[in-house]
């Protein structure tokens, strides 16, 4: 089919949805997106990033769908039935597992790997239905298409394997045919679309005027403003129109769902102690609605009001004995239907999340001079508030552009992505990156505990043998050699344990600030010795090993979820060789 069939899903915290572009050769066709919600009077590029399952955890519905029915349930049908929505956050800055179990609105607990998988399969299954609606009945599989599947450019690789692993139960790609899922990053991916933007593509009042400049050396950073997370990515525009990063990716976890904790807290604090929390206990699916509501009105940067459900304002009555329940504070009043709050509270919900954007964004000016553009994209960046605190702080240093549709801006550079991975060529290594490995013993360099003996040879143990330096300049396709040595004929395998830190200098891996971030085994049958080539420029990191005997190549899979697996490294005194960080004794020479 040729690798211009792509489809690109955008698996976000709060809306999700996916793109395809099934052109052929190099044909120029602007991705396509369905739209989602009409049936219920939405009409939005994305639908909710939610999903029911019933009480024998068989998936009923996602999105929107799911968001309805579960609307309409009464307290006791939903407590009957799991309902999970945000749930991606579970993903952020944890050690991750396959068994990580992740809770539903009434607090009951599922696997994160079904949860996220059965969401996959659900967009991977709709896609296919609507292309094949346009492909006069030529039935398209899922192995004809390059998958983009979309993450935080923020996100731990244990993250990103996760996703990798839950799109492969999801039936997207099949094992070994692994490289037709590409992983992209969300903010790389919205840089991709915007630079492809004319000027009336941007929310300004000078369209003529304010476009992105595509001049080479032109340098923007794009600040992709997500439910979740807050991803920022800083960019140079090279000849050809190829993409340079400048900067280390940054952020932080205060999206826009910071504003609705802040004002779900405001709802606390407004009733009487306790009603809230036991009127989202009796009545989720109405609770629902409320912050629903909110996710649109919080675009806006005026007075808002809200509709008070019948058993909210009767649990407010009942506990406070008045009609007036409302505690009485500024910005906020109640006549009798709506909850009104004022412009100055509302903007007061987004003090958190807009100190931690403005906080990322002065590190990045403090290192970069030459900003031309801040681009605003993601769902949260429609926001008005946003948008203004953006101009206020950075207006006078550079231009700030948002896309009109800025909520589709990751789907439509994914698909851009899939079909051209190579438009980044450059990015910054986020840590210093390297192995556990034991070398011939020098007093003059390595400590006195750390010496042992192994076939007759003092070496030392739990030297940290740098690959990768943070900070460093990594191509797209740069790979990084390591020499692995069997200690003896017969053996079978190699294990190694995989570091990083944020330090450039450390020596041994148990120092302050390294941090063990995954294992692998290299295959060693065959005997002689292999070549590990480890692939950092790309969105992932992969290695391969190839034999030096046989010419054999192998894929080595790295797992960055499993960090509690026994690892021992066998290796002659003459090489560089691996050892695990434990302080017993010598490393185990056994198989």
């Amino acid at each position: 089919m040729g690798d211009s069939f792509v489809i690109a899903i955008d698996f976000g915290t709060a809306f999700s949805g996916y793109a395809f572009n099934i052109t052929k050769g190099q044909e120029k066709s602007d991705p396509y997106l369905p739209r989602w919600g009409k049936e219920y009077g939405f009409d939005t590029p994305k639908t909710p990033t939610c999903i029911l399952f019933n009480e024998d955890e068989k998936c009923l519905s996602f999105g929107y769908e799911a968001k309805m029915a579960y609307k309409e349930m009464t307290g006791e049908e939903a407590k009957k039935h799991y309902f999970f929505e945000d749930f991606k956050m579970a993903l952020y800055s944890k050690k991750l597992s396959s068994n990580l179990e992740i809770k539903d609105a009434t607090g009951k607990s599922m696997k994160a790997l079904k949860v996220f998988s059965e969401s996959l399969r659900f967009l991977k299954e709709d896609a296919l239905r609507t292309i094949s609606r346009n492909t006069k009945g030529k039935i398209l599989l899922a192995s004809d298409f390059t998958w983009v599947l979309t993450v935080p450019a923020i996100w731990d690789l244990s993250s990103k394997q996760f996703m990798r692993k839950a799109a492969i139960q999801a039936g997207i790609v099949t094992e070994g045919d692994e490289d037709k899922l590409v992983m992209a990053l969300e903010p790389e991916a919205a840089s991709i679309w915007c630079k492809k933007l004319p000027s009336d593509g941007f929310i300004s009042e000078k369209h003529d005027e304010e476009s992105l400049d595509q001049c080479p050396g032109t340098q923007y950073i794009v600040v992709d403003c997500g439910g979740g997370t807050i991803d920022i990515t800083v960019h140079e525009v090279l000849g050809g129109g190829a993409l340079k990063e400048l900067h280390k990716v940054s952020g932080n976890d205060l999206g826009g769902q910071t504003v609705d904790r802040k004002f779900k807290q405001f709802l606390r604090e407004i009733f009487p102690e306790g009603v809230w929390d036991e009127f989202e206990q009796n009545s989720p699916s109405a609770a629902q609605r409320i912050m629903h509501d909110f996710t649109y009105l919080k675009q806006v940067d005026k007075d808002i009001q809200i509709t008070c459900p019948f058993a909210l304002g009767s649990l407010a009555k009942e506990k406070s004995d008045t009609e007036n329940f409302v505690q009485s504070e500024l910005g906020v009043s109640w006549d009798g239907e709506f909850i009104k709050i004022s412009r100055d509270k509302m903007r007061s919900f987004f003090d958190e999340s807009l100190e931690g954007i403005t906080e990322n964004l002065n590190e990045i000016f403090d290192c970069n001079v030459n900003i031309k553009y801040i681009l605003l994209v993601g769902g949260y960046a429609q926001s008005k508030i946003l948008q203004q605190e953006i101009t206020d702080q950075f207006g006078q240093q550079c231009q700030i552009l948002c896309p009109f549709r800025a909520q589709e801006a990751i789907m439509r550079g994914a698909v851009e992505f899939g079909r051209n991975p190579d438009v980044v060529t450059s990015r910054k290594s986020s840590y210093t990156y390297g192995f556990a490995v034991c070398e011939k013993f020098d007093e003059s360099k390595h400590k006195e505990g750390k010496k042992f003996r192994a076939k007759g040879v003092e070496l030392s143990r739990d030297i940290f043998r740098k690959l990768v330096e943070e900070g460093e300049d990594l191509g797209s396709e740069d790979t990084k050699e390591f020499l692995c040595s069997p200690a003896r004929a017969d053996q079978a395998e190699m294990k190694l344990k995989f570091f990083r830190s944020l330090r450039k200098d450390a020596v041994y891996v148990d120092e302050w600030g390294v941090e063990e971030l995954g294992s692998f085994i290299v295959d060693m049958t065959g005997g002689g010795k292999v070549k590990l080539e480890i692939d950092f420029g790309s969105t992932e990191i992969t290695a391969t090993g190839t034999n030096l005997i046989t010419g054999e190549k192998q894929i080595v899979n790295i797992d960055f979820m499993t960090t509690d697996r026994e690892c021992v490294i066998d290796g002659d005194a003459e090489d560089d060789v691996g050892v695990g960080t434990e302080q017993s004794g010598p490393p185990d020479y056994s198989d």
